[in-house]
């Protein structure tokens, strides 16, 4: 092992060891997030997991470690609602501490993986025992799609089993038949388990809509619902070429729809604005946040997005026609209370896990929303999604998962790019061990050029 990755193994432990300390910021700015506020210079006390103390600054409050946080934003952590994890490949966890990793230093508290693995079911166990640094990890089962579920019975045999294996929902990829759909659905609703994802061509968005999905994800099968059924086949990805047969009528129908069904929906717009448009990829891999990505990984996007740009050929026209039909329905959706989550889609297609929750943030706010339902999306509807009423907000009493940034999150939502420190269940790391950390994970994949 080599010298710099001792000192980083002293550092990380001295981190960790600081589970059982209590922890005061003082003079801090609180974005509580139950309103649209901030609550200016406060003391915030942590005491094991929770916040136990919020008052005025220069209050006689003590804590183990003081951080001086004068001129800074006190957040709740985020989630990132549609999130990947790899799998340990022959018991080297490697790229899957990495990865959590890179959520968790931009202000990631939270993940809900969406392709589980029986892997995931032990990390989840590592995770909250604090083994190392990560998010809190909720998972799907692995993929139900139109090849692990053929028939009703593999339907219902293949719900079940999840259930019973500890899987916190239901995945749903493409290409399952109705009727094997509906078996899915009576079955996990028999059994009590969430499903939630993409919605099948043979489903369709109304009837997916009308069987009780705990989150429809991407949008596609919406933009796909407006079109004649007669052409939805002939969407490209994610219905990109559908934008000018759409019905807009039907987008306020669908809205109301999911709204009565009590459905969330997860946008991944930054999936959109990155894969799907037309800037060249030969630019975006330069980007900086592709330093802590394989070489191998940024030649396979890259590759990806020219045959697909060249393969569907359209217009920077179609395609901003495409994302406007999304920032209808985002503002409906808000509109009429549908819950809007934060998630992103990462690793994907040049969405970089971490980094890629800030592209989506910033999508968010081009569609029309505000700087706090942006954040709302990733803290407040979580927490209220999760049914998990002691975290969401920076409030004495709830769980101290938070992000100390520089600047003010409702002036400029990049200013949540400005991070000082991540609090994960009561445990700080601060802006020297991230940066750390990234610039090992960095070193490591750019000994090649990218």
């Amino acid at each position: 092992m080599s010298m710099r990755n001792v000192l980083l193994l002293i550092l990380l432990i001295s981190q960790l060891d600081a589970r059982s300390q209590s922890l005061l910021l003082k003079d801090v700015n609180v974005v509580p997030m139950s309103s649209e506020t901030v609550l200016s210079h406060q003391d915030v006390r942590i005491e094991g997991d929770r916040i136990v103390d919020i008052a005025s600054a220069g209050s006689d409050l003590e804590a183990d470690i003081v951080i001086h946080a004068s001129g800074q934003y006190l957040i709740p952590g985020l989630a990132e609602m549609h999130a990947h994890i790899p799998v340990a490949e022959d018991g080297n966890d490697t790229l899957v501490r990495e990865t959590l990793f890179l959520y968790l230093a931009n202000g990631i508290t939270t993940i809900r993986g969406m392709l589980g693995n029986p892997y995931h079911l032990d990390l989840k166990k590592q995770v909250n025992a604090f083994e190392f640094p990560a998010p809190r990890v909720y998972t799907s089962s692995p993929s139900l799609n139109g090849n692990t579920i053929t028939t009703k019975e593999e339907a219902r045999q293949k719900v079940t089993q999840y259930k019973d294996d500890g899987y916190d929902f239901l995945k749903i990829h493409p290409g399952i038949k109705r009727e094997v759909f509906d078996e899915m659905a009576r079955t996990a609703k028999s059994v009590d388990i969430d499903f939630s994802g993409h919605v099948p061509a043979d489903v369709g968005i109304d009837h997916a809509i009308a069987s009780g999905y705990a989150t429809i994800d991407h949008l596609d099968g919406y933009i796909e619902g407006l079109a004649p059924e007669a052409v939805r086949e002939e969407g490209g990805f994610f219905g990109v070429l559908l934008a000018d047969r759409a019905n807009e009528e039907r987008i306020k129908i669908l809205v109301e729809a999911t709204q009565m069904k009590n459905t969330a929906v997860v946008p991944t717009q930054t999936l959109m604005t990155r894969w799907l448009s037309p800037r060249a990829p030969e630019l975006m891999v330069q980007e900086p946040e592709m330093d802590f990505i394989s070489p191998a990984l940024r030649y396979s996007w890259r590759q990806n997005k020219e045959q697909m740009l060249e393969r569907l050929n359209y217009s920077q026209e179609v395609y901003d026609q495409f994302i406007e039909l999304r920032h209808k329905f985002l503002r409906m959706f808000l509109e009429k209370g549908v819950p809007i989550l934060l998630g992103s889609d990462a690793p994907q297609v040049f969405n970089v896990p971490g980094f890629s929750l800030h592209h989506e943030m910033q999508s968010m706010v081009e569609a029309g929303l505000s700087n706090y339902e942006v954040l709302k999306s990733g803290t407040v509807n979580v927490s209220r999604f999760f049914n998990a009423t002691d975290r969401g907000t920076v409030e004495e009493g709830k769980i101290a998962d938070l992000v100390l940034i520089a600047d003010n999150p409702f002036t400029d939502i990049n200013n949540v790019k400005k991070i000082n420190a991540v609090i994960y269940r009561g445990k700080i790391i601060r802006r020297d061990f991230i940066e750390s950390q990234l610039s090992i994970i960095a070193e490591k994949y750019n000994s090649d050029s990218k």
